[in-house]
């Protein structure tokens, strides 16, 4: 592939609260927006109904810091153990609260209560948390995961067809793609149901469309799949 091609292929669009398709899910986009300092908000569902978007697109501003506890232990704990003197983002996300550990779990417990002692001063923060499951079904102990219903909670659905469609055809859009609307039916049928995976095959099938100088087309999609280099266009 010429280097030059690779260089111009547009990078997938960062999450944001505006390309975020809320489907069955638009009083929880409603909620993340209007989120101030001094509340907190869970939101909970099963992989790929777009947690992880809303957080990264809540934080995706330099007052924020976003945390995924299999990474971010060290931030985590900072943020939970700095004084009271110690200034502090505006919002902190953590994703993922289902997978944390005993020493993890203490950290979110005693930001928890940093996030209570603050809220009603000019150092308070909004905390968003998300996880898999509702909050008195996590894997956490007692006293944490009664604070996850501290404040706002909103259950994520899954999106439908439809807003897939929609989805993706935006991101497509965005990426200066013309994807016809059978493209994204094909896919939904013999490939991927996952949003984030359709996503994924998107950006790939831009790439291979650039690679072979081919249209984006339908036989062009069967012919990436089939293709076993494709993968390192």
């Amino acid at each position: 592939m010429n280097r030059q091609l690779l260089l111009d292929v547009l990078p997938a669009p960062a999450p944001s609260l505006n390309n975020y398709i809320a489907g069955p899910n638009g009083e929880a986009l409603a909620a993340v927006r209007a989120l101030n300092p001094g509340r907190a908000l869970y939101i909970w569902g099963a992989a790929g109904c777009g947690r992880t978007h809303l957080l990264r697109a809540l934080t995706a501003r330099p007052d924020a810091v976003f945390i995924d506890p299999a990474k971010g232990e060290t931030m985590l704990r900072r943020l939970a153990e700095a004084d009271s003197k110690s200034p502090m983002p505006k919002f902190v996300a953590v994703d993922d609260v289902h997978r944390m550990d005993d020493t993890r779990q203490a950290a979110l417990f005693a930001l928890y209560n940093r996030w209570r002692e603050s809220a009603a001063t000019g150092r308070a923060f909004a905390l968003a948390l998300a996880g898999d499951r509702a909050p008195l079904s996590m894997p956490l102990r007692e006293d944490l995961r009664t604070r996850l219903g501290w404040d706002l909670v909103f259950r994520l659905d899954p999106l439908s067809d439809a807003d897939k469609l929609a989805a993706l055809s935006a991101q497509a859009a965005e990426r200066g793609m013309h994807l016809a609307p059978e493209i994204i039916n094909w896919m939904l049928i013999h490939h991927e149901r996952d949003i984030r995976k359709l996503a994924a095959l998107i950006d790939a099938l831009d790439r291979y469309s650039l690679a072979t100088g081919r249209p984006i087309t339908l036989p062009l999609l069967r012919a990436m799949l089939a293709d076993p280099d494709s993968q390192r266009t």
